[in-house]
């Protein structure tokens, strides 16, 4: 496996990765998937803005993607950064999102970011799972805050704050 900054080339698995989490999982809370303008848009503003995209390759495939970005949008939060990862469903249960949260940890600490905030749907067990293991600590839970596929959804917030 490679991790490596994600380029323009490879928003076309990025894209299909996040459709797939939208159309099948509590993971991105919207309904519609996107188009691969809409992924260029939010590449170069996230990449403009010196937040990392990071790219998962596996046998030539990519195979996830992680990023940051704001967690607000007032100056009194400018460091403290919202994480993202998602990883394709064939290459599930690898080790690729936790290796690519720890590049992502690793640029983070790099940079001038204090609190890496996780924010994840409470059912996701393997995502809060995986960044317990990362030092993320649990430090709210909010109630039917979100709604897909019908049902009320939970949000839990995690936190890891860097040295």
């Amino acid at each position: 496996m490679e991790i490596r900054d994600a380029t323009t080339d490879d928003l076309p698995a990025i894209l299909a990765i996040h459709n797939d989490a939208v159309l099948n999982s509590t993971a991105i809370w919207t309904d519609e998937p996107t188009d691969l303008d809409e992924r260029r848009q939010w590449f170069a503003e996230r990449t403009a803005a010196g937040f990392p995209v990071l790219a998962a390759i596996v046998d030539g495939a990519l195979a996830g993607y992680a990023t940051f970005g704001p967690w607000k949008t007032k100056s009194g939060y400018r460091h403290t950064v919202e994480n993202s990862v998602y990883v394709g469903e064939s290459f599930y249960r690898r080790g690729i999102a936790e290796a690519l949260m720890r590049a992502l940890i690793a640029r983070a600490q790099k940079s001038d970011v204090h609190v890496i905030v996780a924010a994840i749907e409470a059912s996701n067990l393997a995502s809060v799972a995986l960044h317990r293991k990362l030092e993320f600590g649990v430090v709210g839970q909010m109630p039917e805050v979100g709604i897909k596929f019908g049902r009320w959804l939970d949000l839990v917030y995690m936190q890891r704050i860097l040295s």
